[in-house]
C-alpha cells in the first residue's frame, strides 16, 4: 500500500536546481490529487510570504500556479478593477491572450530568496485557465496581479524572473552563491 504524503507546506527548489527550468506538461485531468497539491502549494506559497507560486518551484512539472494578490496590495488604481477576480487563484493549463502596456517594478522570487531586480512586464494582460473544478475561467488582470501571471506562466514554461534583466551585474553575486549553495545541496557539479 502506498504511503500518503502529509499535507501542507512543500519544499522549495531553489536557483540552481534544473527542476527550475524544465517546462510543464499540461494536466489532463483534474483529480483530488491534482487539487491536494494546489491546496499544498497556496499554504506553501503563504508560509513564504508570498504571492504566486509554480510547479516547478516545488519540484513538480504539471502545468499549474497559484496566485494571491492581496487588494491592499495592489496599486489603487487596479485594485477596483482586480477585485472581481477571486484569490487565491488555481490555475490549471494557464495561457496568456493578450498583454497590453508596460510596467517596470522591482521583483522578486521565492526561489531566490533576498533577490530582487527591476523587471519590465506588460501592465494587463487577458489569461484563460482551468480551475479546481476544471471549468475554464478567463480573466483581465492589471499591474501587480498582471505581473504575477507573468511571474508564475513564465515558471510553467522553464523560464525564470532573472531571463528578463539584461544587466545582471549587481546581482551576480548573489546569484552564484545561491547557484552553488544549491548545487552542493543536490549533489549537482
Amino acid at each position: 500500500m502506498a504511503k500518503k504524503r502529509p499535507a501542507g507546506p512543500l519544499e522549495m527548489r531553489l536557483w540552481g536546481d534544473p527542476a527550475l527550468r524544465e517546462p510543464c506538461s499540461p494536466v489532463a485531468l483534474i483529480d483530488d490529487t491534482l487539487r491536494r497539491l494546489a491546496l499544498d502549494m497556496i499554504e506553501t506559497m503563504y508560509n513564504a510570504n508570498g504571492v504566486g507560486l509554480a510547479a516547478p518551484q516545488v519540484g513538480r512539472h504539471e502545468r499549474l500556479c497559484v496566485i494571491d494578490v492581496p487588494q491592499d496590495a495592489e496599486k489603487e488604481e487596479y485594485a477596483e478593477a482586480n477585485a472581481a477576480i477571486p484569490m487565491p487563484l488555481v490555475l490549471f493549463n494557464p495561457e496568456i491572450l493578450s498583454r497590453e502596456g508596460t510596467q517596470t517594478d522591482e521583483e522578486g522570487c521565492l526561489s531566490f530568496p533576498s533577490i530582487h531586480a527591476p523587471v519590465t512586464r506588460a501592465n494587463t494582460v487577458s489569461f484563460t485557465f482551468l480551475d479546481a473544478q476544471g471549468t475554464r475561467r478567463t480573466y483581465t488582470a492589471h499591474g501587480l496581479l498582471a505581473r504575477a501571471v507573468q511571474h508564475e506562466l513564465e515558471h510553467l514554461d522553464g523560464g525564470v524572473f532573472i531571463d528578463n534583466i539584461a544587466d545582471r551585474t549587481a546581482i551576480a553575486p548573489k546569484l552564484a552563491k545561491l547557484e552553488a549553495k544549491t548545487k552542493r545541496r543536490l549533489g549537482i557539479d
